[in-house]
């Protein structure tokens, strides 16, 4: 599905909640039909009908495809996605027209393990419009990150969400840390809580270039002071960290705007500045128990920088310095 194919079925539905995607290049879901332009995708409003404001170039930082036919999963996985969540690479792509975006920063997904090819395959057929973020094991070689530098990734995740502390507490991390500063990767680091604080000295000693997702998924209930938080916002300050506004709706108690993370998003902007925030949405929203809404996750962004040049840095002029799209 093309831009024009996905801005015409825009504009022939009122509503749109599910759009048949067997153009996709990933058919292993049979007559599945995909509600990923849906609601705000097809109408241009959000789930209260407000209307949108229109996007004319962006990056989303932060989303994930698979593939399961192509690619398949791991043998031994923490999750398998359902079928309605398992989002392909073109079906990205159509989101991504319908909203005005015109790139993305593709995410290695935990049922893949460190098995790349699904994403390093929507990099290849994006025409440019993909770069990626790899998961690699702590042997990887300089010629291994530089095979994939070639192909499009700018950095690895290190998950300590899913997998503790291990692997900054690993023998092994150092050295593997090494060899991403020389290469000037993002470790892009996915924590909650206070795990941040935890690993900041590891991180610091090794002056490695930061990104942390979903601002840190702090629990809100713990208010900003919390440490893991304020050690969020010490890599802001240092100027050697980004941060994603990305994923609200994994941290927030309240149902969608997610007003309840706005002082995080506030502390979040002072402290890293707009020349070091980027946004995402967590496409295709797996591992969630209600439903979630592309158009929201981008009015999101738009209550918290109401003015367009504001928007304009995060959403494009930021990424496009960061991680190299033109």
């Amino acid at each position: 599905m093309h831009i024009t194919e996905a801005r015409t079925i825009a504009k022939a539905s009122p509503r749109c909640d599910f759009i048949q995607t067997s153009s996709s290049s990933c058919a292993g879901h049979g007559p599945f039909v995909s509600f990923y332009l849906r609601t705000s995708s097809c109408t241009g409003e959000d789930m209260t009908g407000r209307r949108l404001a229109v996007v004319e170039q962006g990056v989303d930082c932060h989303a994930h495809v698979f593939c399961g036919e192509r690619f398949p999963f791991a043998e031994k996985t923490i999750y398998r996605p359902h079928p309605a969540q398992a989002g392909t690479a073109p079906e990205f792509l159509a989101v991504l027209d319908a909203h005005g975006l015109t790139h993305g920063l593709i995410v290695g997904a935990n049922p893949y393990g460190t098995d790349n090819r699904c994403m390093l395959d929507a990099i290849a057929n994006s025409n440019g419009r993909l770069k990626g973020i790899a998961l690699v094991t702590h042997d990887i070689t300089e010629r291994e990150i530089a095979d994939l530098s070639a192909r499009g990734v700018v950095g690895c995740r290190i998950n300590l969400y899913n997998q503790g502390l291990a692997p900054l507490t690993d023998p092994r991390a150092p050295r593997l840390l090494a060899r991403l500063r020389e290469a000037s990767w993002w470790v892009q680091i996915q924590c909650e809580g206070d795990q941040l604080a935890e690993v900041a000295p590891v991180l610091e000693e090794a002056e490695v270039k930061i990104m942390v997702d979903h601002f840190g998924r702090p629990d809100i209930a713990r208010g900003v002071s919390q440490p893991g938080f304020q050690a969020l916002l010490g890599f802001g300050r240092s100027g050697n960290a980004v941060v994603k506004l990305s994923g609200p709706f994994r941290s927030s108690r309240e149902p969608y705007p997610h007003r309840d993370v706005d002082p995080f998003i506030e502390a979040a902007l002072a402290a890293f500045t707009l020349e070091n925030c980027v946004w995402g949405s967590d496409w295709p929203f797996v591992r969630l128990d209600a439903r979630v809404d592309y158009g929201p996750t981008l009015a999101c962004l738009m209550r918290w920088l109401p003015n367009a040049a504001d928007r304009r840095k995060v959403l494009w002029e930021t990424p496009a310095r960061l991680f190299g799209f033109a």
